[in-house]
């Protein structure tokens, strides 16, 4: 569905976050009105209450656009994922999922549980041929502007086939979220020189140079090289992804903090806080996680995004604008066709090794 953001469909899970559906109603009214969302909605969970929330947000005005489904039953996050999403059938997040399978929405954006939302997602949509496991993909800032760093959490243990598909995924998703036409590609390692790291990253790395042409591959990125700018996809892992991408969002919270303390310690400072509010709104705007807050679940036959269980409005705004990014760029055509280079190509090459 929808080749334009005009004709896009959202499903939105409105019951999953952990500030429930009232931010998810802010988070759509300030994607309408201030990120200029051209897409429609479908809005899943309690449906009194949604249309409520609605009214009082003024979005009624847009009613054209907001389809609002009811369910039942919520998942919660700290719940079991596949007992859940087979004891909660009528869950927000599988009805969410459904209007996906169902053809009716074109993505779906949830802050619920991650592991219901990657179980229900494979097991109603499925991989894109080719595809051994989906990875979660999240686009970060940097110097020079943003990367995708991925897989984020979805597969904590992964083999170098798995990290070789993770490169095709982040790499088509930086085409699509990033509009880049040859995404620099890197892996993730704690050295450059040849030989260095884990037998599975020299494992992937070499597999990787194999693939190289259908993506581009440009070698391993140590940790320190991560926000220089110098690479438009980082590969790794989802158990160091996550390490990572949780890290991170906790440094930045920690300097802002900090400089927050700082700044108001006399009355020097705080005028020179007052003189520079600007600037350190900038800063916010350009670093903060709220921005890129949606990460797709990249390699099903499908758009699904999760965002943090945390995430407040401008967070759920972002995801929303993200999703309709990811659709109107049709990445699964791409990946489908990459991953099957990348498949035969290391399998000759596997082929030949054993011959000689």
């Amino acid at each position: 569905m929808g080749e334009s953001a005009v004709n896009c469909t959202i499903a939105v899970d409105t019951m999953g976050g952990d500030k429930g559906p009232t931010e998810f109603i802010r988070g759509l009214f300030y994607a309408i009105e201030e990120l200029k969302l051209e897409c429609n909605f479908v809005l899943v969970g309690n449906k009194r209450l949604i249309e409520r929330l609605l009214t009082v947000g003024k979005l009624d005005a847009y009613q054209d656009r907001i389809k609002v489904i009811h369910s039942t039953q919520v998942i919660g996050m700290n719940e079991k994922p596949i007992q859940a999403i087979k004891s909660k059938k009528d869950s927000s997040m599988v009805q969410a999922i459904a209007q996906l399978k169902n053809n009716e929405a074109d993505a779906v954006v949830s802050c619920g549980n991650t592991g219901a939302l990657m179980a229900c997602g494979t097991l109603r949509l499925r991989q894109i041929p080719g595809v051994d496991r989906p990875a979660l993909g999240i686009i970060v800032p940097s110097k020079q502007g943003p990367f995708v760093l991925t897989d984020v959490g979805a597969n904590p243990e992964s083999t170098a086939e798995h990290l070789v598909h993770n490169a095709v995924l982040g790499s088509n998703y930086a085409k699509a979220a990033l509009n880049l036409t040859h995404p620099r590609v890197a892996l993730l390692t704690i050295g450059t020189e040849e030989g260095k790291g884990t037998a599975l990253i020299n494992q992937t790395h070499t597999q990787l140079q194999k693939i190289n042409g259908v993506i581009n591959y440009v070698g391993p990125i140590e940790g320190f090289q991560l926000f220089d700018g110098e690479v438009d996809v980082v590969v790794c892992d989802g158990f160091v992804g996550n390490i990572v991408l949780k890290s991170s969002e906790a440094l930045f919270g920690f300097i802002s903090t900090t400089l927050r303390e700082a700044l108001v310690r006399n009355v020097k400072r705080k005028i020179g806080a007052v003189l520079s509010k600007s600037a350190f709104k900038d800063m916010k705007t350009r670093l903060g996680p709220d921005q890129h807050a949606g990460a797709p679940l990249l390699g099903l036959k499908g758009n699904i995004l999760k965002a943090h269980g945390s995430s407040n409005f401008v967070a759920i705004a972002n995801a929303l604008r993200i999703a309709q990014e990811v659709v109107t760029h049709d990445m699964i055509d791409s990946i489908g066709s990459e991953i099957n280079q990348c498949n035969a190509l290391n399998i000759h090459c596997e082929e030949e090794n054993a011959s000689n």
